[in-house]
């Protein structure tokens, strides 16, 4: 493995570092777009990569108090279970390995262009979300309680746990089938169905969510064939100080520019991956 794998994952570790934008919607693209990587051989590398380069950021948000655990054991109730039954379909069917490359670009595809609109209209979804809240009786007696609503008992008292498990499964098989979902898709979701969270919590319980996630998911690809260990290793050296200086420079860069330019990006690949 050379120096340019090394240059990718530091490329991708900066902008996740500066943008919160998910490593898998980066990450396996560029393996298997740039690097030829097999897709399901990128997958299922770059998922436990995902694990333990989000295991620092889950802790550093714990330590602060910005992870709301009602949600996040939720979403791993519907995520977990979700990912390990795709898995065991996956070894039962034993499908050929191009053919099954081939589903996985083209599930990526679909999951970067979800993104993308994630991205997009995240403002758009939240207002959404606070106007179906309105509705709701105990959400109205909760906000005027607390004013915004931004207290740890708000997640206890407002715990959706059937739509949270079910959008848990949904992220569960795509992110096991593509790397892609735990990021900006979870976040997205989450901002609709917890609309007086605030910020820091609902990306708080999406990047605590992601680690076990991405860790079964990736232990399955494990052992199914799909990982590339010295890939992993060499994707790592470049990408683990490249989020930390990512993040210190964050606040200098235009971030609505960059989600655009990241948007369009997706789109890009996402229409190469899937009609290509």
């Amino acid at each position: 493995m050379g120096f340019e794998y090394v240059l990718g994952g530091a490329l991708v570790g900066f902008i996740v570092g500066a943008t919160g934008v998910g490593g898998g919607s980066l990450m396996t693209p560029l393996l298997t777009l740039v690097f030829n990587v097999p897709a399901q051989i990128a997958v299922g590398t770059d998922l436990l990569f995902a694990a333990i380069t989000k295991a620092g950021g889950a802790a550093a948000h714990a330590r602060r108090g910005n992870v709301p655990w009602s949600v996040t054991g939720w979403l791993v109730a519907g995520s977990v279970p979700a990912a390990v039954l795709t898995l065991a379909a996956v070894h039962w069917l034993r499908p050929d390995a191009a053919l099954f490359a081939e589903v996985v670009k083209r599930t990526l595809g679909v999951a970067l262009f979800l993104t993308a609109a994630a991205l997009l209209l995240r403002a758009q979804i939240q207002a959404l979300g606070w106007r179906l809240a309105a509705r709701d009786s105990r959400v109205v007696a909760l906000a005027a309680a607390t004013g915004a609503g931004y207290l740890p008992l708000t997640t206890e008292r407002l715990a959706r746990p059937l739509p949270t498990a079910a959008t848990g499964a949904v992220i569960g098989v795509l992110v096991t089938l593509t790397s892609v979902g735990a990021g900006v898709i979870g976040v997205v979701a989450l901002f609709a169905l917890y609309p007086l969270l605030p910020a820091r919590q609902i990306v708080g319980a999406d990047i605590a969510h992601a680690v076990p996630l991405t860790l079964v998911a990736g232990a399955g690809h494990a052992l199914l064939g799909h990982v590339n260990w010295t890939l992993l290793g060499t994707l790592l050296i470049g990408s683990l100080p490249a989020i930390y200086l990512g993040a210190a420079l964050a606040h200098r860069l235009p971030e609505r520019a960059l989600r655009a330019a990241l948007a369009t990006m997706l789109v890009v690949i996402g229409i190469k991956l899937t009609f290509g």
